[in-house]
């Protein structure tokens, strides 16, 4: 396996429905709110003031495991909303519970008289570990968004399809519970957000690789219709817009591996009994075995965690795959930028280059002479290039191509930059899995802490601005920032955030996309 963006990148590691209706709201005063379920009090620091642990669904636990999420009931008083709630349960060291569905919300003291776009974050990491805390919203929101991040239920947990759900729950969607997680958070937002001064018909939602994955994934439910008028894609994955990538599973696949790993803990059958069994299980028990290194491991050698089936083809939420709905022009009609870092996730294995090769079937020697003219490459450089093509950088163009030709304004990106401290370690020969998302929340620090320089201030200003614009009108241009075309299949432009600022021009790793792009396209 070779995953070098998420060993060297820790900090930034990307590796429901219910009835609403649209009533008046108090605005923020200062640092307290009321909201449909009660009255909130915020912590002010400078010009913003923040919102945490907001419970935005009923606790999914004892016969609310595997259920989709539950309206949350209203309390008496006025809540503590000044600490995170706890993180949704998985292998890392935090604060965590299964008891985990709450949201946060920044927003800035004083509000314009319009109200202001709202940003809805959805983290990444193989849909298996992740947090909130780890995305301040403070800079985006002093910069006069609301941003808005979520917990959601992730691995066995949040995916996961034992037949007896299905027999229990005929008329919903079944197996997503994490994406049903986040829809229920969208409709949260769109019911609550006035109340913090947002506009619920101004809704960006944007995420990093498995986060990315989501955003995808509702801009082809039938379910997350309308919740949304524009979406980022960074490095989106799991699943990615090229199915044979990273391949969903089947609703059918996804109960017999569900089966499977009841047995393995010696519960069998399909029924009540055995349900009611895997309820009894502490939650800590259903974490084991699913890392995000376990889970990225069978990904790439194509032996997935036991129970661990990810994402699902649901009929429910997930009709189809991304990429047949995107061909066939079934997505949500919105605007959206799409890209991937130059040094991004590398998914896969390989021993040798003849192994490596051969992912190009036919193509095998034309990908030789393109990734290797001289032969002189080493098979871990060769590996993180052609894996991360492969993974995440063509099926970012491969979305962007076919949401561009529906007439939707796209624009297709690739993130180079590189903080200035890191430019002389070799493990930093280009921007890695997720390295993007400091500077897309104006917070540069974040990643080299006090060696941060003028230069990387200066890009996480240019880059969270495009992103703040686009949030608010749906393009990402304005000022004086150099102009981002949309994106057009048949020219060859791309646009770069590199080391030297933002620059648009030719592609050049076009040659080898257009080679991925031709094999994906015989495999079909």
């Amino acid at each position: 396996m070779f995953v070098d963006g998420s060993r060297k990148f820790l900090l930034f590691l990307a590796v429901a429905s219910y009835p609403m209706t649209l009533a008046p709201r108090s605005a923020v005063a200062d640092d307290t709110v009321t909201i449909d379920s009660g009255m909130l009090k915020g912590e002010r620091s400078g010009t913003v003031v923040s919102f945490k642990g907001i419970p935005y669904a009923a606790p999914p636990v004892g016969n609310l495991r595997w259920r989709n999420p539950r309206p949350m009931e209203k309390w008496s008083g006025t809540r503590d909303a000044r600490n995170f709630g706890p993180s949704c349960m998985q292998t890392e060291d935090l604060p965590k519970s299964e008891d985990c569905l709450t949201l946060n919300v920044w927003t800035p003291v004083k509000h314009p008289r319009t109200p202001l776009p709202v940003m809805v974050w959805i983290y990444g990491g193989a849909l298996v570990h992740g947090n909130t805390p780890q995305y301040p919203g403070s800079q985006l929101a002093a910069r006069k968004v609301v941003f808005v991040s979520m917990n959601y239920r992730m691995g066995r947990l949040g995916y996961f399809a034992h037949p007896a759900l299905a027999k229990e729950s005929p008329n919903e969607p079944v197996g997503n519970y994490g994406y049903m997680d986040q829809l229920a958070a969208l409709k949260w937002v769109r019911q609550n957000i006035e109340a913090f001064g947002g506009d619920p018909k101004k809704v960006t939602i944007f995420g990093e690789s498995a986060g990315g994955g989501s955003v995808m994934a509702h801009m082809v439910s039938p379910l997350s219709r309308g919740l949304f008028r524009g979406a980022i894609l960074q490095s989106p994955g799991l699943p990615t817009a090229r199915a044979q990538s990273m391949p969903l599973s089947p609703l059918k696949e996804a109960e017999n591996s569900a089966l499977d790993y009841a047995a393995s803990l010696g519960i069998n059958g399909s029924d009540a009994g055995a349900l009611t069994a895997l309820r009894a299980l502490p939650a800590e028990k259903l974490t084991d075995g699913a890392s995000s290194q376990d889970v990225l491991a069978g990904m790439a050698t194509g032996k997935p965690a036991i129970g661990v089936s990810g994402p699902m083809i649901d009929g429910r939420f997930l009709l189809e795959t991304p990429e047949a709905a995107f061909a066939a022009g079934r997505q949500a009609p919105v605007p959206v930028i799409v890209g991937a870092n130059n040094r991004d996730l590398a998914l896969g294995q390989a021993t040798t280059k003849d192994d490596l090769f051969a992912l190009f079937g036919n193509h095998a020697a034309e990908a030789r002479s393109l990734y290797d003219p001289t032969g002189q490459q080493t098979l871990d450089e060769l590996e993180q290039q052609i894996l991360a093509d492969k993974t995440l950088v063509e099926p970012s163009r491969h979305l962007a191509d076919h949401i561009a030709r529906t007439g939707q304004p796209t624009w297709w990106y690739r993130f180079s930059y590189v903080a200035e401290a890191l430019r002389n370690d070799p493990t930093w020969k280009g921007a890695l899995h997720g390295s993007e998302i400091p500077y897309m929340f104006d917070i540069p620090n974040a990643l080299v802490k006090d060696k941060v320089t003028p230069a990387d201030w200066a890009m996480a200003t240019l880059a969270s601005a495009y992103w703040i614009e686009f949030a608010a009108s749906g393009d990402p241009n304005g000022g004086s920032r150099p102009k981002l075309p949309r994106h057009n299949q048949a020219v060859d432009r791309l646009i770069d955030f590199t080391n030297h600022g933002v620059t648009v021009g030719a592609d050049p790793l076009k040659p080898r996309l257009d080679l991925w792009q031709r094999h994906w396209a015989e495999e079909k």
